[in-house]
């Protein structure tokens, strides 16, 4: 899907001209619409050119926007009744979920009154609604929703992909999350020539299951079109390291890793606090320590890394964690922010077509 500067400009919302439009889902996460409106507020602060749809009970968004003076006239509140919860199987959402804020926040990136949509709901059901409103760009057999992964390089993050959207994949589908996350890696991280690796047992060759071996050939024969570096087979160690920028597996690898990761750093975050507060001496050393601990914090806070990316689609969505507080969504916005400024789902597009052969494109992509 192309979103112009005039069809931004044509939108239902009162914008300045140049905005770049979010359409926000306000009702789906555990925190309520509340946190969602802080962290818009906290993006409104930071950056003038962002506005947003916001999507949910309007009486009720009317009245926690009306508090923020950074959310004053950049808003377009739309009026939606029913919310998806984390428990509604997506199934019975793609049937029954048309009154409800998140489909309503798809359909305005697909009517092309916004450029990216936001929200911090029900994983699978907005897999399943954006797959029903956007539909998925030509070529692509299954989506994969990718991750910033924490790392030691030079960007700070890695990308990893798929971590969820589908719980298979074969060789093909390996390929096409490869050259997608070129593309988000290129537009999203700035880096023109990225690395790319497939998360195997091992780095030997001979490891691995069928499709593995077969999607190591096919990621390898595109790389000089394609205009990335393949690395081989990577392991789990691999994911924070500097020797890859974008690591492809299949989502129910990915799930996993990352909800791995994500327990891992916030047991080592509860121990460090518990040594901290062991004795005095530690406590005066947690002192000492205070500036250091703070940047580390930062450095590994997954609220600064919010926001899964659902790739292969006519449209760009942003997934939050359903249990963002106000920074997490602002990371979140701001990552859509980035993705929109960039042209990414044009180029997106443009790189599976390139792939499947229903359309051309450049390096750029």
């Amino acid at each position: 899907m192309t979103v112009d500067n005039a069809t931004l400009s044509a939108s239902r919302g009162p914008f300045p001209t140049g905005s770049v439009v979010i359409s926000v889902d306000a009702m789906g996460g555990d925190r309520g619409p509340a946190a969602v409106v802080a962290g818009m507020a906290e993006s409104a602060e930071k950056n003038p050119e962002i506005s947003f749809i916001v999507h949910g009970d309007e009486a009720e968004l009317r009245r926690l926007i009306g508090r923020r003076k950074s959310l004053a006239g950049r808003c377009d509140i739309r009026h939606a009744g029913g919310v998806v919860t984390m428990d509604d199987k997506p199934a019975q959402v793609v049937r029954k979920g048309q009154d409800t804020s998140m489909w309503s926040t798809l359909e305005a990136v697909r009517q092309g009154d916004a450029m990216v949509a936001v929200s911090c709901g029900n994983t699978g059901a907005l897999m399943a609604m954006s797959m029903l409103r956007l539909r998925k760009l030509p070529g692509v057999n299954r989506p994969a929703i990718a991750c910033l992964w924490p790392s030691r390089n030079p960007q700070g993050f890695n990308i990893m992909l798929d971590v969820g959207a589908d719980i298979r994949a074969d060789a093909h589908d390996l390929l096409q999350y490869a050259l997608m996350g070129t593309s988000y890696a290129r537009n999203g991280l700035g880096l023109e020539h990225p690395r790319i690796g497939l998360l195997n047992v091992g780095t030997e060759e001979h490891k691995g299951r069928t499709e593995l071996k077969q999607a190591d050939e096919l990621i390898r024969q595109a790389a000089a079109e394609a205009h990335y570096e393949y690395v081989g087979f990577v392991e789990g160690g691999d994911l924070p390291s500097t020797r890859v920028d974008v690591i492809v597996t299949d989502g129910f690898t990915g799930n996993i890793a990352l909800k791995t990761g994500e327990g891992t750093a916030k047991l080592v975050g509860e121990l460090l606090k518990d040594a901290f507060a062991n004795s005095i001496m530690s406590k005066f050393a947690a002192v000492l320590a205070m500036t250091s601990l703070r940047r580390l914090q930062k450095r590994i806070d997954p609220r600064r890394v919010n926001g899964g990316i659902f790739l292969g689609l006519n449209g760009t969505v942003v997934k939050s964690h359903g249990s963002a507080d106000a920074t997490g969504v602002s990371a979140a916005i701001k990552l859509a922010f980035t993705l929109a400024k960039s042209g990414f789902q044009d180029r997106l597009a443009a790189r599976v077509a390139q792939a499947t052969g229903t359309g051309e494109t450049g390096a750029s992509s």
